[in-house]
């Protein structure tokens, strides 16, 4: 494996690198500022709606009061009681709506991360104590020893190793993941694909498993998929989990794809012998 990067003066590449983790981490920030924001004007907000849903209960123990009374009108009591309930639904629409920011501000933060994320390999089930201050090295050999023709034919560069999280917990039994930064997603790319097709990685004869880096909600989300993904995938509907969280298969010729399980259910109705596959599990 080559190694371009000098210890002593920074290369463009890795200029061009740390300005843009700077930029990332700055949008992050941003975002986490609105997010916060959102959150003060939602509690602000919720506070004036509990005040006028109060407010409401009162009035409606009022009208319900009038209605129990002989001598009062009923039209009056009917226009009344129907005032009450428009009030009421109106109050509910600011707290939607804010429900809603907040999805999607939360929804930019977690695309952000994920972004910043998204030339990483994470490495499981390397034992710990090895190599600790030789990641990088500790990565070569790994793809050596699983992927020899990509050393030869990849210009292989490492941007960053480390273990994560960064302290060890002695409680802890199983090992600490191994993240790997690339400076091309394409790299990334080629190399997991190549750690699909070939069904078993090992590092020194043992066991081990490469797999994409992803924010803990996208990772989630992921796995929210797999069971729906396994039984897809016997019927041969040719299931694949894009990036970052998204189902695709193959029905009738064509290629549909899902955000989430909820656009899912409502194709799946159109579709009687899929309703019939997926009726127990989603």
């Amino acid at each position: 494996m080559r190694r371009q990067r000098n210890r002593t003066k920074l290369s463009m590449e890795d200029i061009e690198f740390r300005t843009t983790l700077l930029r990332s981490l700055k949008n992050c920030l941003e975002a986490a500022d609105k997010l916060n924001e959102i959150y003060k004007k939602t509690n602000e907000t919720l506070d004036v709606i509990l005040g006028n849903q109060l407010e409401i209960k009162h009035t409606r123990t009022e009208i319900t009061n009038i209605i129990q009374t002989p001598d009062s009108r009923p039209e009056e009591r009917k226009n009344q009681v129907k005032d009450l309930k428009c009030e009421e639904a109106k109050n509910t629409q600011p707290e939607k709506q804010n429900e809603k920011r907040i999805q999607k501000c939360e929804d930019s933060v977690r695309s952000l991360w994920d972004s910043f994320k998204r030339t990483n390999i994470r490495i499981i089930g390397v034992p710990e104590d090895e190599r600790e201050q030789d990641i990088e090295n500790l990565f070569e050999e790994i793809m050596t020893e699983n992927f020899p023709h990509l050393v030869k034919e990849m210009d292989l560069q490492v941007q960053e190793a480390r273990r994560t999280p960064n302290k060890r917990n002695p409680k802890r039994t199983i090992p600490r993941h191994i993240i790997i930064k690339m400076p091309r997603a394409k790299d990334k790319e080629r190399i997991l694909k190549a750690a699909r097709e070939r069904n078993s990685v090992t590092y020194k004869g043992i066991p081990i498993r490469l797999s994409a880096d992803f924010s803990t909600e996208t990772l989630q989300a992921r796995r929210e998929w797999q069971e729906i993904f396994k039984v897809m995938n016997t019927k041969n509907l040719q299931p694949r989990l894009l990036y970052p969280a998204k189902l695709s298969f193959r029905i009738e010729g064509q290629i549909k794809s899902f955000t989430d399980k909820e656009k899912l259910k409502e194709f799946i109705t159109t579709k009687p012998g899929l309703y019939e596959m997926l009726k127990g599990i989603l």
